[in-house]
Protein backbone atom coordinates (compact mmCIF):
# COMPACT_ATOMS: atom_id res chain seq x y z
CA UNK A 1 0.00 0.00 0.00
CA UNK A 2 2.90 2.44 0.56
CA UNK A 3 4.29 1.96 -1.96
CA UNK A 4 1.60 2.67 -4.49
CA UNK A 5 0.87 5.73 -2.24
CA UNK A 6 4.65 6.77 -3.31
CA UNK A 7 4.33 6.71 -6.47
CA UNK A 8 1.37 8.73 -6.83
CA UNK A 9 3.13 11.19 -5.16
CA UNK A 10 6.12 14.11 -6.68
CA UNK A 11 7.80 16.29 -4.83
CA UNK A 12 9.36 18.68 -7.43
CA UNK A 13 11.19 21.56 -5.04
CA UNK A 14 10.99 22.54 -1.65
CA UNK A 15 6.46 22.79 -0.82
CA UNK A 16 5.96 21.86 -4.49
CA UNK A 17 3.81 18.48 -4.21
CA UNK A 18 2.01 17.09 -7.28
CA UNK A 19 -1.09 14.13 -6.22
CA UNK A 20 -2.37 11.70 -8.69
CA UNK A 21 -4.93 9.80 -8.02
CA UNK A 22 -9.07 10.03 -9.92
CA UNK A 23 -7.52 13.44 -10.59
CA UNK A 24 -3.82 15.64 -11.07
CA UNK A 25 -3.75 18.23 -7.52
CA UNK A 26 -0.84 20.05 -6.94
CA UNK A 27 0.12 22.35 -3.94
CA UNK A 28 2.16 25.03 -4.49
CA UNK A 29 3.83 24.48 -7.67
CA UNK A 30 7.41 26.29 -7.88
CA UNK A 31 10.35 26.09 -10.23
CA UNK A 32 8.65 23.30 -12.63
CA UNK A 33 10.89 22.19 -15.32
CA UNK A 34 8.38 20.59 -17.90
CA UNK A 35 5.04 22.55 -19.24
CA UNK A 36 2.31 19.56 -17.97
CA UNK A 37 -0.77 21.62 -18.10
CA UNK A 38 -2.38 18.32 -16.31
CA UNK A 39 -3.90 20.16 -13.21
CA UNK A 40 -7.68 19.48 -12.37
CA UNK A 41 -6.77 21.78 -8.76
CA UNK A 42 -4.26 23.56 -7.56
CA UNK A 43 -3.97 24.52 -3.84
CA UNK A 44 -1.48 27.40 -2.79
CA UNK A 45 -0.76 27.70 0.81
CA UNK A 46 -0.03 31.08 0.79
CA UNK A 47 1.62 33.97 -0.80
CA UNK A 48 5.46 33.47 -0.38
CA UNK A 49 7.18 33.29 -3.82
CA UNK A 50 8.02 29.86 -3.25
CA UNK A 51 4.47 29.00 -2.79
CA UNK A 52 2.69 31.37 -5.03
CA UNK A 53 4.34 31.33 -8.47
CA UNK A 54 2.46 32.07 -10.95
CA UNK A 55 5.07 31.13 -13.75
CA UNK A 56 4.13 27.90 -11.92
CA UNK A 57 1.05 27.63 -11.90
CA UNK A 58 0.62 28.94 -15.91
CA UNK A 59 2.54 25.37 -16.65
CA UNK A 60 0.22 23.34 -14.80
CA UNK A 61 -3.27 25.24 -15.62
CA UNK A 62 -5.62 24.55 -18.21
CA UNK A 63 -9.00 25.97 -19.24
CA UNK A 64 -10.67 23.31 -16.69
CA UNK A 65 -8.31 23.85 -13.88
CA UNK A 66 -9.36 25.29 -10.23
CA UNK A 67 -7.53 27.27 -8.02
CA UNK A 68 -7.80 27.24 -4.31
CA UNK A 69 -5.92 29.32 -2.15
CA UNK A 70 -6.97 32.33 0.80
CA UNK A 71 -7.81 35.56 -0.03
CA UNK A 72 -4.44 36.45 0.43
CA UNK A 73 -3.57 34.64 -2.35
CA UNK A 74 -6.87 35.02 -4.96
CA UNK A 75 -6.33 38.93 -4.65
CA UNK A 76 -3.32 38.27 -6.65
CA UNK A 77 -4.44 36.03 -9.44
CA UNK A 78 -5.07 37.08 -12.60
CA UNK A 79 -8.71 37.04 -13.79
CA UNK A 80 -8.30 34.50 -16.57
CA UNK A 81 -8.32 31.92 -13.82
CA UNK A 82 -10.95 29.85 -12.22
CA UNK A 83 -11.05 30.16 -9.04
CA UNK A 84 -12.63 29.46 -5.18
CA UNK A 85 -11.45 31.14 -1.90
CA UNK A 86 -11.54 29.33 0.81
CA UNK A 87 -11.33 30.11 4.46
CA UNK A 88 -10.07 28.15 7.97
CA UNK A 89 -12.16 25.97 9.61
CA UNK A 90 -14.35 25.41 5.96
CA UNK A 91 -14.58 21.85 4.49
CA UNK A 92 -15.03 21.14 1.11
CA UNK A 93 -16.48 18.34 -1.47
CA UNK A 94 -14.83 18.16 -4.21
CA UNK A 95 -16.50 14.68 -5.77
CA UNK A 96 -13.46 13.17 -5.96
CA UNK A 97 -11.95 13.91 -2.61
CA UNK A 98 -12.99 16.45 0.10
CA UNK A 99 -10.55 18.56 1.89
CA UNK A 100 -10.67 20.60 5.44
CA UNK A 101 -9.08 23.79 5.77
CA UNK A 102 -6.36 24.37 8.95
CA UNK A 103 -4.77 27.56 9.84
CA UNK A 104 -0.52 27.34 9.24
CA UNK A 105 1.43 30.06 11.57
CA UNK A 106 4.85 30.54 13.00
CA UNK A 107 4.73 30.78 17.05
CA UNK A 108 7.65 32.35 18.23
CA UNK A 109 8.68 34.53 14.82
CA UNK A 110 6.76 36.84 12.36
CA UNK A 111 7.28 35.10 8.75
CA UNK A 112 4.13 33.37 8.94
CA UNK A 113 1.57 35.28 11.34
CA UNK A 114 -1.44 33.91 12.66
CA UNK A 115 -3.50 36.78 11.44
CA UNK A 116 -2.46 36.50 7.79
CA UNK A 117 -4.75 33.99 7.04
CA UNK A 118 -2.27 31.34 5.77
CA UNK A 119 -3.40 27.89 5.36
CA UNK A 120 -2.84 24.00 5.16
CA UNK A 121 -5.09 21.20 4.08
CA UNK A 122 -6.27 17.93 5.34
CA UNK A 123 -7.27 16.14 2.10
CA UNK A 124 -9.32 13.02 2.06
CA UNK A 125 -9.45 10.84 -0.78
CA UNK A 126 -11.96 7.95 -0.04
CA UNK A 127 -10.20 5.90 3.06
CA UNK A 128 -6.96 7.45 2.89
CA UNK A 129 -5.94 11.12 4.27
CA UNK A 130 -2.78 13.99 3.11
CA UNK A 131 -1.82 16.73 5.51
CA UNK A 132 -0.08 19.28 3.81
CA UNK A 133 0.64 21.73 6.23
CA UNK A 134 2.11 25.29 4.17
CA UNK A 135 4.76 26.65 6.23
CA UNK A 136 4.08 25.97 9.87
CA UNK A 137 5.72 26.02 13.01
CA UNK A 138 4.03 22.94 15.78
CA UNK A 139 0.46 24.66 16.17
CA UNK A 140 -1.85 23.40 18.76
CA UNK A 141 -4.19 21.88 16.51
CA UNK A 142 -1.75 19.32 14.90
CA UNK A 143 -3.11 17.27 18.22
CA UNK A 144 -6.48 16.73 16.48
CA UNK A 145 -5.11 15.08 13.71
CA UNK A 146 -5.61 11.29 13.64
CA UNK A 147 -4.85 8.35 11.42
CA UNK A 148 -3.41 10.53 8.81
CA UNK A 149 -2.04 8.03 5.57
CA UNK A 150 0.34 10.57 4.70
CA UNK A 151 1.76 13.63 7.01
CA UNK A 152 3.91 16.16 4.68
CA UNK A 153 6.11 18.23 6.92
CA UNK A 154 8.78 20.78 6.81
CA UNK A 155 12.03 20.46 8.55
CA UNK A 156 14.67 23.05 7.40
CA UNK A 157 13.63 25.23 10.36
CA UNK A 158 14.21 29.39 10.02
CA UNK A 159 10.72 30.20 8.83
CA UNK A 160 9.15 26.63 9.68
CA UNK A 161 9.71 23.99 12.41
CA UNK A 162 12.70 22.24 12.74
CA UNK A 163 13.83 18.58 11.65
CA UNK A 164 13.92 17.18 15.61
CA UNK A 165 10.62 19.61 15.95
CA UNK A 166 8.88 17.90 13.27
CA UNK A 167 9.75 14.50 13.84
CA UNK A 168 8.62 14.30 17.50
CA UNK A 169 5.78 15.67 16.12
CA UNK A 170 5.18 12.62 13.61
CA UNK A 171 6.21 10.47 16.58
CA UNK A 172 3.07 11.72 18.43
CA UNK A 173 0.51 11.73 15.30
CA UNK A 174 1.76 7.76 14.24
CA UNK A 175 1.06 8.45 10.51
CA UNK A 176 1.40 5.76 8.20
CA UNK A 177 4.07 7.56 5.92
CA UNK A 178 5.74 10.23 6.48
CA UNK A 179 7.62 13.30 3.64
CA UNK A 180 9.77 15.84 4.80
CA UNK A 181 9.61 19.23 2.76
CA UNK A 182 10.27 22.76 2.95
CA UNK A 183 14.55 22.19 2.58
CA UNK A 184 17.28 23.05 0.17
CA UNK A 185 15.97 26.33 -0.88
CA UNK A 186 15.34 29.03 1.43
CA UNK A 187 16.64 27.01 4.41
CA UNK A 188 17.58 23.71 5.41
CA UNK A 189 19.55 20.91 3.62
CA UNK A 190 19.27 17.60 2.82
CA UNK A 191 20.73 16.58 5.77
CA UNK A 192 17.67 17.89 7.59
CA UNK A 193 15.61 15.66 5.58
CA UNK A 194 18.01 12.61 6.67
CA UNK A 195 17.94 13.94 10.35
CA UNK A 196 14.54 13.86 10.69
CA UNK A 197 13.86 10.73 9.21
CA UNK A 198 16.56 9.27 11.91
CA UNK A 199 14.82 10.32 14.36
CA UNK A 200 11.28 9.28 13.75
CA UNK A 201 9.94 5.75 15.87
CA UNK A 202 10.33 2.47 14.09
CA UNK A 203 7.04 2.03 13.03
CA UNK A 204 6.46 4.79 10.98
CA UNK A 205 7.77 4.78 7.09
CA UNK A 206 9.56 7.76 5.57
CA UNK A 207 9.82 8.36 2.37
CA UNK A 208 12.71 11.59 0.94
CA UNK A 209 12.32 13.11 -2.53
CA UNK A 210 16.13 13.62 -3.35
CA UNK A 211 15.93 16.25 -6.32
Amino acid sequence: MIDKIIKNIDINCQSSIRLAFSKIVYFDPYLLKTEPHDADYIFITHPHYDHFSLEDIAKVANDNTIIIAPSVVIKELPKKYNYEKINIGEEKNYGDFSVKIYPSYNINKQFHPKEAGYVGYLLTIIDETYFIPGDSDVIPFYDTLKDLTVLFLPVGGTYTMTSKEASALVNQIKPKLAIPIHYGLAAGTIADAEDFRNNLDDEITCHIFYK
